[in-house]
């Protein structure tokens, strides 16, 4: 499917355009054919240039306000926190 090609490894942004990380991959609801969600890899930038410590999160595609080249989010990162589910 080309859509899923176009959005894995773009760039996650927030509304306020903050970098938030990049979509390592997206999941599939099999009864609709569409995307639930996307996993987002998050980098935290602690630890220096070598040691950038990496967490995997899934963001439920409502979420999601536009897919172009980059990927928006429709509020901030911080507003959307509690509908995120942490893979670590």
């Amino acid at each position: 499917m080309r859509l899923l090609e176009d959005i894995i490894a773009k760039e996650l942004l927030d509304s306020n355009a903050n970098i938030v990380g990049k979509v390592k991959d997206v999941e599939i609801d099999a009864s609709t054919k569409k995307i639930k969600s996307i996993i987002l890899i998050e980098k935290d930038g602690k630890g220096g240039f070598f040691n950038k410590k990496t967490t995997e999160k899934i963001i439920p595609f409502e979420n999601i306000a536009s897919v172009g080249d980059k990927i928006i989010l429709s509020k901030s990162f911080d507003e959307i926190v509690d509908d995120v589910i942490d893979m670590d």
